[in-house]
């Protein structure tokens, strides 16, 4: 959540904000009333418990006479309070609730627009002219079930539409990419982690989740737990309520785990081979900093997505991704979108972003600093989605004999490796 003393001081920021997100602006004049009603009501009964206390007090020293017109005063007041506790709590519970349907504040300099208005803010890589190359280039399904490294057909049968399993080649294929990104992020400081994959309400709720997202999640109701849609749930709910010491920020983590999406809304939409599916696994950073480190280390997340994207030699295009497309949490994002050939386009296969103290408020995420403790700042990064990943190294490395070149990076992790061949 954001600062409520921000609602206070300056309301129009927030309204701005939302305004660009393309959400209610009235929720900002609804939060307002009730952080109103919320103050007046702790204040009042803050005010009668004081007068409670007082009386007991004077009830300890009161002569026999006196007491009995003061016990009926305590009696009364203490009815009072509590009455007063339940409408503060009340008028508490009423103003949460509004809260978490506000998005985080928009960074200054994010640009205006919906999905398909972010701006590129760079190239890299130039894409292959397969035509100068004398030959139509496969998509990356055909290319899959050639290898021996995708099957569609039993992924269907065993657990619906837009489910798959990684054969043979494909396996290793993911393998070998999880082992490069972990290598690489180990190399950059990142303490490598496992974490689960069905997380409580709270940990879904802290990260923003379930808000606009909450369609696209998958809910265990006998158990009430949530399987995620990414790593990012449980790590930053790996601190929450807890005081982090200011020495030791910037926490940084890098965690391998499945990730379950219902793709709610995408009915008809890439529903060949497995750029969008409802189960993938994932390489996801994130990090745990001091709010005013939090803009810097957006800007390094983003260049080791690159730093990937670039050792597996696809091109790709940077974008600022515009303000009604950041999601809940997120003050800014970058996105990644790769090359691929056969839709003579680019699409996003990472995105980094900076949700500031945004989660760390709603988890209750502190460091202890020169000034006492305040909110951590967050930010996500995901290194490699390893379907997407799959894909833009297929289409991009095919050679026209069917066979797919591996990257010289990937090579070390797929036993030295240099071509995958057809199988028979």
């Amino acid at each position: 959540m954001i600062d409520p003393k921000l609602l206070r001081t300056d309301p129009d920021r927030v309204r701005r904000s939302q305004a660009a997100r393309g959400e209610s602006v009235a929720l900002v004049d609804e939060l307002v009333a009730a952080d109103g009603e919320r103050r007046t009501h702790i204040a009042r009964f803050e005010s009668l418990r004081a007068e409670q206390k007082a009386a007991g007090k004077a009830v300890a020293r009161a002569s026999a006479d006196e007491k009995s017109d003061l016990l009926a005063t305590t009696k009364q007041l203490s009815a009072d309070v509590k009455a007063a506790q339940a409408a503060a709590d009340e008028a508490a519970a009423s103003f949460d609730s509004l809260m978490s349907r506000l998005g985080n504040l928009v960074a200054d300099g994010v640009p205006e627009g919906g999905e398909d208005e972010g701006v590129v803010l760079e190239t890299v890589g130039t894409p292959r002219d397969f035509a100068a190359e004398g030959f139509t280039p496969k998509d990356h399904l055909e290319l899959g079930e050639s290898l021996g490294a995708i099957d569609m057909e039993r992924g269907t049968k065993i657990s619906g539409s837009r489910f798959y399993v990684l054969t043979g080649v494909g396996a290793l294929l993911e393998l070998a990419l999880l082992n490069l990104a972990m290598a690489k992020a180990t190399q950059w400081g990142f303490t490598p982690m496992i974490p689960p994959a069905l997380v409580k309400s709270s940990a879904m709720e802290g990260t923003g989740f379930l808000g606009q997202a909450a369609q696209d999640v998958y809910h265990l109701p006998a158990d009430d737990l949530y399987l995620v849609g990414t790593s990012e749930v449980a790590l930053a709910a790996y601190h929450s309520d807890e005081i982090l010491e200011s020495e030791t920020l910037p926490r940084r983590y890098v965690a391998y785990s499945p990730c379950f999406r219902r793709e709610a809304g995408s009915h008809g939409r890439d529903t060949r081979g497995i750029f969008r599916v409802h189960w993938f696994d994932k390489v996801e950073m994130f990090i745990h900093c001091r709010p005013e480190d939090a803009e810097a280390w957006h800007e390094k997340l983003l260049g080791y997505e690159k730093d990937f994207l670039e050792a597996l030699e696809i091109p790709f295009q940077v974008l600022d991704v515009a303000s009604g497309d950041l999601g809940l949490s997120a003050a800014r994002k970058f996105d990644c979108y790769a090359w691929l050939p056969t839709q003579d386009r680019y699409r996003e296969v990472t995105s980094t972003s900076n949700c500031t103290q945004f989660q760390a408020r709603r988890l209750g995420i502190r460091y202890r600093g020169e000034n006492g403790t305040e909110p951590v700042a967050t930010l996500n990064g995901t290194l490699c989605a390893m379907t997407r990943t799959i894909i833009m190294l297929l289409e991009n490395h095919q050679q026209a004999d069917g066979s797919v070149a591996v990257p010289e990076a990937l090579r070390p992790y797929l036993g030295g490796q240099e071509v995958l061949v057809p199988t028979a």
